[in-house]
């Protein structure tokens, strides 16, 4: 539980709830994760849990799968708005995913893909969430590739190949404890975007 008077401190009760649970998720998986201790995390009661998600774990999955979805579209957004060149921001997003990946000794891999993984055919709603993460992300990419002068056809390809790899190259590099998968993606995914223009 958070005691300082950091970032966490002055969030609401359920935007703590969502966060613990989204960053345990990506520590240990959905099935991994109970109430009680992400009420723990959140420094708040079980009540307060159910209070916010009275559809309990799996009405909280889905919103703590929609807070990784925008953490990870916010790095992506800033990778892709930093470099003009669409290849340069592959290196810059691989860069970015790399050092916050090791920054967390190598623990807080993607809650989406967690979730996505355990929950693959046995829950809708989670399903649902994780295929729309997938969709904004590849969203976000094929409309800098489109803005870069790639027809939109060959973008949205590109898009899907994008975020397939930097998802694989970050389990990789978690399991790995090193860099190096996802810098040697961002590099690949370079060469492969500047093929197109």
């Amino acid at each position: 539980m958070k005691t300082d008077a950091g970032p966490e401190s002055v969030l609401g009760t359920r935007e703590r709830i969502v966060r613990a649970t989204s960053r345990l998720i990506q520590r240990q998986g959905y099935e991994g994760t109970g109430l009680k201790q992400i009420s723990r995390e959140a420094g708040a009661t079980l009540g307060s849990v159910y209070h916010f998600f009275p559809g309990g774990k799996q009405e909280l999955a889905v919103a703590a799968i929609r807070h990784g979805d925008e953490e990870f579209a916010g790095i992506l957004r800033a990778a892709l708005a930093g470099e003009d060149d669409p290849a340069k921001a592959m290196v810059a997003c691989a860069r970015v995913l790399a050092e916050e990946l090791r920054a967390s000794e190598w623990m807080d891999g993607c809650p989406v893909s967690a979730a996505a993984l355990e929950t693959a055919g046995r829950i809708p709603e989670i399903q649902q969430a994780c295929v729309r993460a997938f969709e904004h992300w590849r969203g976000l990419v094929s409309e800098k590739l489109i803005r870069a002068g790639i027809p939109e056809g060959d973008a949205r390809d590109l898009a899907c190949t994008v975020v397939n790899t930097f998802e694989g190259a970050e389990m990789t590099a978690q399991v790995t404890r090193s860099q190096e998968p996802l810098l040697v993606a961002g590099g690949h995914l370079a060469r492969l975007v500047a093929s197109y223009r």
